[in-house]
């Protein structure tokens, strides 16, 4: 297969995602919309991967989320698997008519993650995942929940049988990845009173076997994801 992924900021990158594309055999390519580049059409891939983002640009759409809004519910009216991750998976909810807005605490760090009795992914009952950002979704209509952490209930779903995914939580993240976002970003450390579940920077680099144990998490999310188109 051939996959398109759209990045909306230097420091919201592919990270594990494309190691473990091309380890499948699959192609991709990346579009850096941030930079300039044009929004692909929907019959030039067999998949779409919407990366995260600065979640400012979910209150100020950039002059380009026009086109990649259109191409979204392209995908939706397809059948083509369409993985939203982050602020991806924030546009894939507002698409199906989800409600989008700040939760009521923000999350950075490592977090537990309980599977929903319901959810459609075979995932572990209990895992922990990487976590960064302040707004959250609720579920679409037709949509399944994932799963939901002591912060925030709504993780994720699956829509569609499963063809279509959206992540709050980052399955794909990597020391590297990571390590770039906590030296250019300053949220969600703005505001003391609102730290509950912000772990500090030593806390969240202090075990790397935590990025390894992530690997086996995003096998098991893409496998199922690409099966169920």
């Amino acid at each position: 297969m051939h996959i398109h992924l759209l990045q909306h900021g230097p420091d919201h990158g592919p990270a594990r995602l494309t190691d473990w594309l091309t380890s499948m055999g699959h192609s991709y390519t990346v579009f850096h919309l941030y930079a300039g580049e044009l929004t692909p059409r929907p019959n030039e891939a067999d998949a779409l991967i919407l990366l995260d983002g600065d979640e400012e640009l979910l209150s100020q759409p950039p002059t380009w989320f026009k086109a990649e809004n259109k191409l979204i519910n392209r995908y939706l009216d397809s059948q083509k698997p369409l993985l939203g991750i982050g602020m991806g998976a924030h546009w894939i909810a507002r698409a199906l008519d989800a409600v989008v807005a700040p939760g009521t605490y923000p999350e950075a760090g490592w977090h537990n993650v309980t599977l929903a009795p319901e959810s459609a992914l075979d995932l572990p009952e209990s895992f922990t995942a990487f976590m960064w950002h302040r707004y959250i979704f609720s579920l679409p209509d037709d949509a399944l929940p994932l799963g939901g952490s002591e912060a925030s209930p709504l993780q994720g779903f699956t829509w569609d049988r499963g063809r279509v995914v959206g992540l709050l939580c980052h399955l794909e993240a990597t020391l590297a990845s990571v390590q770039l976002l906590l030296g250019t970003a300053e949220w969600p450390h703005a505001s003391p009173s609102a730290t509950r579940y912000v772990q500090a920077k030593a806390e969240i680099l202090d075990d790397p076997s935590r990025f390894t144990h992530l690997a086996p998490l995003l096998d098991r999310l893409m496998t199922q994801w690409l099966k169920a188109a």
